[in-house]
């Protein structure tokens, strides 16, 4: 079940949109591997709005998550980003998931 989630909006800068689609499609396998994220999705809201929205079962494992790569996330935004991630901690108050 999920219980808690993130939803990360990022904004590109407007030379580097198509390098921060790259890093989201790249970062898949990494949050797959971690295996804390019940759901990952990498969105694209507009020409250089991106957003990661991920949930967790637990806080601790949104914690989990969190602690071991928003440093890596913020570090590619000095390069990459108009400014920090915008980080929303959110209650997944319904959700439909294959499989539950």
């Amino acid at each position: 079940m999920v219980n808690v989630g993130l939803l990360i909006r990022i904004e590109a800068k407007p030379d580097k949109v198509a390098e921060v689609e790259a890093r989201l499609k790249s970062v898949v396998d990494i949050v797959r591997a971690e295996g804390k994220a019940v759901v990952w999705f990498g969105l694209r809201l507009g020409p250089t709005t991106f957003a990661i929205y991920d949930a967790f079962a637990t806080e601790e494992d949104r914690q989990a998550h969190l602690d071991a790569n928003f440093e890596a996330l913020r570090k590619a935004g000095e390069q990459l980003f108009t400014g920090p991630p915008a980080v929303e901690h959110i209650d997944v108050v319904a959700s439909l998931i294959p499989g539950e």
